[in-house]
């Protein structure tokens, strides 16, 4: 009975607030689970298990159903009006292999989202998910910290950096793993664009896209492309251990002297963080006649990235959090150096200055980590796939606030932290203030 009450507070709060418009204002939405997998002989898919998370975009109120057997569920009198929708579900690695037959090796997680969904009144369709499962990589992106510090008393954004960890038994090699942003719509639609139904941009309507291919499902577009360094066995990661890729490789806390000579100090350092200790760095100036932020220092003692694609005066994330992160190794036929590039899908025809995006193809992504501002009405279209991240995080103060995000700690096994990797940085993360090498509580 308590818990009957509860769903029913809880869906009451999505419903429109004036008691005369209700008959003609809510719907009961309708959905249908279903998976992308198939079961051994005798087996079901354990959609029951499946956790439906329905997000009302308008006030940010939320209800949590679970499917029947046969993966239908309905949220009943919901009122009309934009909703985030996602779907997702972890199964034990045994269950996994008794399902299938198939040993996969770790658990396995599905998921499935749709965005930005209109619900107008007299809503009456059925909305079909298919939950899909993402790859767990051995390499992780555990920490982003993108919002800098502030700008008046810390480090503003000079101190910036992302943290991959080890999340394996096994010592792995950082040597050439790539890291990137992607590029797409930083803002909500505004007609000057050709968009897909979430949104985003349509990369099929690209100049001189090929029509043979899935533009918008089987690739993502990179907006800069960096590379660890390394022979393939010179920077070992231990099981349990991470690397610190920094903007600039100085400890923020203390005063330094820019490329313009001029002395900067830090009011607050306990707002921003020393990162002298990291282990990589992104330096611009060794790119021929670029021109460099005058905090762009480099640190003789901490190895440079290989820039290959970047875009500005140094490698600055979005502090408001619209950034789409991943990590990948190249395939043993895949040049990246030579992969095709794009100009983004206008209306208008390019022109001489007009950029173009590297198409990298999604099977070789490892991990990838959606943000998004902290504002609701500032969020944008999602630029990474279910099976590659349902859900998206961000920093709960906004830019410049000192917070990060940081993957969860799932467990413990003989002191090692293993981390958790849903493929949904929703449930993945959580917000700290920044704390290089660190874990969540």
């Amino acid at each position: 009975m308590k818990k009957l009450l509860l769903l029913f507070v809880t869906l009451a709060s999505l419903t429109a607030c004036k008691k005369d418009k209700l008959e003609t204002s809510t719907v009961d939405l309708q959905i249908q689970i279903s998976a992308a997998i198939t079961p051994a002989e005798g087996q079901a898919f354990p959609f029951a298990n499946v956790k439906v998370t329905l997000t009302n975009l308008r006030n940010q109120s939320t209800a949590v159903l679970a499917p029947d057997a046969s993966g239908k569920l309905v949220f009943p009198g919901i009122a009309a009006g934009d909703y985030n929708i996602n779907a997702a579900v972890t199964i034990s690695r045994s269950n996994y292999e008794t399902l299938t037959g198939t040993d996969p090796g770790a658990d396995v997680s599905f998921n499935a989202s749709q965005n930005n969904l209109s619900i107008p009144v007299g809503f009456s369709e059925t909305l079909e998910l298919e939950l899909v499962n993402g790859t767990s990589g051995q390499f992780v992106i555990k920490q982003v910290y993108y919002a800098g510090s502030s700008t008046s008393d810390g480090a503003i954004f000079r101190d910036q950096f992302i943290e991959i960890y080890n999340n394996t038994d096994e010592v792995l090699y950082a040597d050439g793993l790539y890291v990137s942003r992607l590029t797409g719509k930083q803002s909500k639609p505004d007609g000057k664009e050709h968009y897909q139904a979430n949104g985003q941009l349509d990369w099929s309507k690209s100049p001189d896209m090929p029509t043979d291919i899935d533009a918008n499902k089987d690739y993502v577009y990179l907006r800069d492309l960096f590379q660890i360094p390394g022979s393939g066995s010179q920077y070992p990661v231990n099981p349990g251990e991470s690397i610190i890729i920094a903007q600039n490789a100085m400890n923020h806390k203390v005063p330094f002297t820019n490329n313009s000579g001029k002395e900067i100090s830090v009011k607050n350092p306990d707002l921003t963080i020393d990162l002298s200790g990291a282990d990589f760095e992104v330096y611009f100036g060794d790119i021929p006649g670029q021109k460099l932020f005058a905090s762009d220092i480099d640190n003789p003692s901490v190895p440079n990235m290989n820039v290959i694609r970047y875009e500005g005066n140094d490698w600055i994330l979005d502090n408001n959090g619209r950034d789409s992160y991943i990590i990948f190794r190249a395939s043993a036929d895949l040049d990246v150096e030579s992969l095709p590039a794009y100009y983004q899908p206008s209306l208008a025809a390019p022109v001489e200055s007009t950029k173009k995006y590297t198409q990298l193809p999604v099977d070789v992504i490892m991990d990838a980590v959606e943000v998004q501002p902290n504002l609701a009405d500032d969020r944008m279209p999602k630029k990474l796939r279910p099976d590659f991240d349902a859900g998206f995080t961000f920093v709960s103060q906004g830019s410049y606030s000192s917070q990060a995000v940081i993957r969860k700690t799932a467990s413990t096994e003989n002191g090692r932290k293993i981390l958790q990797d849903t493929n949904n940085s929703s449930e993945d993360f959580v917000v700290i203030k920044v704390n290089p090498r660190g874990f969540a509580n």
